[in-house]
């Protein structure tokens, strides 16, 4: 059933098409030729426009070189702004030959693509980085090939989540850094929530001064106490609206269009700490450091005065001179609607505007500040929540509850972005939950590679792209945020940039495990959960517990036993799913791939067997 599942993913790749290069993301075409470019300390660049903020990012992506201007200098790699037969504003055409290398692309975006596509060839080392300052010339031989490449689809994004732990300036760019060697063009900025209020707005001074900063905490989420009185609230943080120009110039110059969340109606608890009036109930609240108020608390905005609005036209204003790009995310999800059945303010406006129910109460909500986010040169995207109700005029709506929000949306020909939660979501378990750090759910990394964004019956056009969502609640520390986002973003860059056509698990394996090396020389952590098998558990109508194994690499061997010994591949293979033995206390499986044991083993109690049956 296993090799079943792989044999329907992958692609069947003819013999006689040449063996690729181990891309991340795999290019749209791909021409082997013979022979090699050596780039030593001798090689000259040439790069072909005036433009100096082109001539700069070229110089930061292949540093150390030495300038030339001759109109055809030998042994040189060429880069120029030209249009290219085909290619799109984001695409280009990379040529290496002995004699040289020429990349040429019709804009900006596309030499910097092309340059991420070239340093995938060479040492990590001989480039610099926040992390990694010294600066070197870059060296390495690189094969002679043609390729001509550009993106399937426009909105390739990640988001990060720093309300329910602040992640600090330096990460973000570190972490924008990560994005950009792959090919990602949105980063989606989750700014505020419940937990905290991330962004400095200077005309609401208390959002950061109150909202930014809570109780402190450590442990799994749901477990996670309440403030007690007097207790300190210590640990937080913001960015300041100059550390948002900076992080906003950073991703810019690498090609990255940053994307704020300010989440509302609902998940507004940081800026209720801070200013009471904005809900119904003008009840006084701390900051929480879980999420347990939920539908016992108003975390609300109050629809239905114009003293909200107000407060949202000021955020936004601020929030809209920030960020250059053409979108404001607004959220729209989770709101509960429960106290707006009973607030004084709203029952008369729901009369005045014929609206029948709380959810057309939220479409007026959302409708109300689309025109303030459109005043602002602005668009609106929201969760897909915001069909509740009917869906605000020119909204796009990103789909997270599956796909049939998008699905809807676009049938009411509406732009779409689909960021599904199985798949796309980076906060689950790739793994088996036994080794891997406390979470929910499951999205292993060949559930991420499977992600299709244009479902049947839809207008491709009107499918903007994707986008893996890191929320943080059980995520701590940055790097358990780089371990949470890699190797799955992997899949989702290839997804999002490669033709659908070319994908083949097999061959994607081998080329992630070129760049795992990579990251090690990085420093970059990452999760290696593809390794390790995962149990699942039935119980048959006799009452013994049904096992069932799997793994997700191809050309693996799963070995087991049930008498507490430890496995190895003298023990039984699995083939099938078994029944537990009476009596056995204990379950343990490890994995085999060519002839030596990978990944960790599993080590399951019998309890724990029954804990997880389907």
């Amino acid at each position: 059933m296993h090799k079943l599942f792989f044999a329907l993913l992958c692609t069947t790749v003819s013999l006689a098409q040449p063996t690729q290069p181990a891309l991340i993301p795999s290019p749209q075409t791909f021409e082997s030729r013979t022979g090699h470019f050596t780039i030593t300390a001798q090689t000259r660049l040439n790069i072909l426009t005036p433009v100096p903020s082109v001539r700069r990012m070229v110089q930061r992506n292949l540093p150390g070189l030495r300038l030339t201007d001759q109109t055809r200098p030998a042994r040189a790699i060429t880069v120029r702004l030209a249009s290219v037969p085909g290619v799109g504003p984001e695409g280009y055409d990379l040529t290496v030959s002995p004699t040289g290398v020429l990349l040429t692309a019709p804009r900006e975006a596309g030499l910097f693509y092309g340059l991420q596509t070239l340093r995938q060839f060479l040492p990590v080392n001989a480039f610099a980085g926040r992390d990694n300052p010294v600066k070197r010339t870059v060296t390495g031989v690189v094969p002679a090939l043609h390729i001509r490449d550009q993106p399937r689809f426009g909105w390739r994004g990640l988001m990060l989540d720093v309300s329910r732990h602040f992640f600090d300036k330096a990460f973000v760019m570190r972490y924008i850094d990560q994005m950009a060697q792959y090919k990602f063009n949105v980063f989606h900025w989750h700014l505020t929530d419940d937990q905290g209020w991330r962004i400095e707005i200077k005309s609401l001074p208390r959002l950061t001064q109150v909202g930014a900063y809570r109780v402190p905490r450590t442990g799994v989420w749901r477990d996670i106490t309440n403030p007690l009185p007097g207790e300190n609230t210590t640990y937080g943080g913001y960015y300041t609206q100059d550390d948002i120009r900076e992080v906003v110039q950073y991703a810019a110059q690498r090609s990255i269009t940053v994307v704020p969340e300010i989440d509302m109606p609902g998940h507004m608890m940081a800026a209720i700490a801070a200013y009471p009036n904005l809900t119904c109930g003008n009840k006084p609240q701390p900051v929480p450091p879980n999420g347990k108020f939920y539908r016992i608390e108003d975390n609300n905005l109050n629809p239905c005065e114009d003293s909200t609005f107000l407060f949202v036209d000021k955020v936004l204003t601020e929030v809209a001179a920030l960020f250059p790009g053409p979108y404001i995310h607004i959220g729209g999800d989770e709101a509960y609607k429960g106290f707006w059945e009973t607030c004084a303010a709203c029952k008369p406006l729901m009369a005045t505007n014929n609206l029948k129910n709380v959810d057309e109460l939220q479409s007026y909500f959302i409708r109300r500040v689309e025109k303030i986010v459109e005043s602002k040169g602005k668009k609106l995207i929201g969760w897909d929540e915001i069909l509740e109700g009917g869906l605000a005029p020119n909204a796009t709506v990103m789909s997270w509850r599956g796909m049939k929000g998008g699905i809807e949306a676009a049938r009411q020909n509406h732009s779409v972005i689909m960021s599904p939660e199985n798949p796309a979501y980076l906060d689950r378990y790739q793994g088996d939950p036994s080794i891997e750090p406390s979470t929910f759910g499951m999205v292993r990394l060949s559930d991420a590679y499977a992600f299709e964004p244009v479902p049947d019956s839809v207008r491709v056009e009107l499918i903007l792209g994707g986008q893996g969502n890191l929320w943080t609640e059980s995520v701590p520390t940055p790097r358990h945020a780089e371990y949470m986002t890699w190797p799955r973003a992997f899949a989702l860059a290839e997804v999002l940039w490669s033709p659908k056509r070319q994908r083949n698990w097999p061959n994607f394996v081998t080329r992630v495990e070129s760049h795992l090396i990579r990251y090690d020389s990085l420093d970059v952590n990452y999760a290696r959960s593809m390794y390790d098998p995962v149990v699942l558990t039935k119980k048959p109508p006799l009452g013994a517990v049904e096992v069932f194994l799997s793994h997700e690499l191809p050309d693996v061997f799963l070995y087991y036993t049930t008498d507490n010994t430890l496995p190895d591949n003298r023990a039984p293979l699995y083939t099938r799913s078994f029944l537990m033995p009476a009596g056995a206390d204990r379950l343990k499986v490890v994995a085999y791939r060519n002839g030596k044991p990978i990944g960790r083993i599993l080590d399951l109690t019998t309890p724990d067997l029954l804990l997880r049956m389907k």
